[in-house]
């Protein structure tokens, strides 16, 4: 079973039929139990790193996901669910994160900005996420990011893009994973994304 997690941030209906493309039973929950039960838990997010911040901590999320972490269950972060798995960021104002990877999401350096559009990545060696779909556009919508700092995160695989400057398009150690793109808006790769981290549950 998949969960996706509920604490008021994401576009869940569109995830929900993305990763039911999968053929695994997909539940959409705020619940605690549920959440840390379920073979792979989904974490999306839309707007503000610290608002959704404050929304994963009404209902416990940063503890589920530590847990889920700590016990080896397989989790997946999604743009702005992505971003608070890191240690800060720093949109509107300083704000702590999940604190699962190292390093700020701050504001991109590109003169235009949201980021909105199609972006080819630089996949790191050995990644499972990228497993046949290397070559492949990815869609992005953001103004903030993690950026690509090599002394963070050892032990890590970090798949990177540019725009502007060079940052974390996604990322992978053991059983957490996470993506600032949208996999369930970037089309047949990002539906084979979603079919690489389901058949690692």
């Amino acid at each position: 079973m998949i969960a996706i997690l509920d604490y008021g941030s994401g576009n869940l209906r569109s995830a929900e039929r993305a990763f039911e493309l999968t053929g695994q039973k997909v539940v959409i929950t705020s619940d605690s139990e549920t959440a840390l039960s379920a073979d792979g838990l989904v974490v999306p997010g839309v707007g503000a790193f610290g608002a959704c911040m404050d929304q994963l901590n009404a209902i416990g999320g940063a503890e589920i996901i530590r847990e889920r972490v700590s016990s080896g269950k397989a989790t997946l972060g999604i743009c702005v669910g992505m971003q608070i798995l890191f240690s800060s960021g720093s949109e509107k104002g300083a704000h702590q994160g999940v604190g699962i990877f190292d390093g700020e999401v701050s504001l991109i350096a590109a003169p235009v900005l949201p980021h909105i559009g199609w972006n080819s990545v630089s996949v790191a060696t050995g990644s499972q996420l990228f497993a046949g779909i290397e070559d492949e556009l990815f869609y992005f919508v953001h103004s903030y990011a993690a950026k690509s700092d090599p002394s963070l995160n050892s032990g890590s695989k970090v798949t990177t893009t540019s725009y502007g400057e060079r940052f974390v398009a996604a990322i992978e150690r053991g059983h957490v994973s996470a993506t600032q793109f949208h996999p369930e808006k970037s089309g047949n790769a990002g539906a084979r994304l979603i079919q690489n981290w389901a058949k690692s549950l």
